[in-house]
């Protein structure tokens, strides 16, 4: 029986190098990388059974990669390794498609459990966080998370990009996208989300897991 791929997602190569380890036993590694574009890229040319990818990585976090990846590779699993211990980033996650999600701290004990589940066509939420997430599926973000949230794809996007130090013609390369697009989409950001300032934008970004930088 051949034993399930897997693409692996983590902007630290340390933790890229355990993961390989607990999971080469019973899975096979197809690919290791390190940003969210590279993720998206690498999902599509090798259609693996199961991505693990973390919530905070450059260029592409991992909840808009996994809304991309939601359409692009639907076959594929997605599970979130992640620090974030909120149950409001949990329920994002599976929202946008995810599986699985278990933090990097019980990783080891409960990784092999959390695959299996998800192969068997079942969800898995780590314990440390089940009553949490319920709590909030049941009561809805109104307040920044929310509006974060209410952005779109590409807003969130260039959010993202603008809060890593790009400049705006660098945006416009990575996204495929003009220089005056670029523009407007920061300009639109500062006017919903009552910001003003680059900085202000940066600030924003890391409060709310858009980036970890």
């Amino acid at each position: 029986m051949n034993k399930p791929s897997v693409l692996m997602a983590d902007d630290h190569s340390l933790i890229l190098a355990g993961l390989r380890k607990l999971v080469e036993g019973e899975c096979e590694v197809v690919g290791t990388v390190e940003d969210g574009r590279a993720l998206v890229e690498a999902a599509q040319r090798l259609r693996p059974d199961l991505i693990l990818l973390d919530i905070s990585m450059p260029l592409l976090n991992g909840l808009e990669a996994a809304r991309q990846l939601r359409t692009l590779v639907p076959d594929s699993k997605l599970i979130f390794l992640t620090m974030h211990a909120s149950p409001t980033y949990a329920t994002e996650a599976f929202q946008a498609g995810a599986s699985g999600y278990l933090l990097k701290h019980s990783a080891a004990e409960e990784l092999s459990q959390a695959i299996k589940s998800i192969l068997q066509g079942r969800h898995y939420l780590t314990p440390l966080l089940t009553k949490e997430v319920m709590d909030s599926v049941l009561t809805p973000s109104t307040g920044e998370r929310g509006k974060a949230t209410a952005l779109t794809a590409r807003q969130r996007e260039v959010l993202q990009l603008v809060a890593e130090g790009k400049g705006t013609k660098e945006i416009a390369t990575i996204l495929s996208l003009s220089v005056k697009t670029v523009e407007f989409h920061k300009a639109r950001l500062m006017q919903q989300l009552d910001l003003h300032t680059i900085a202000d934008l940066t600030k924003y970004a890391i409060t709310q897991g858009i980036t970890s930088l």
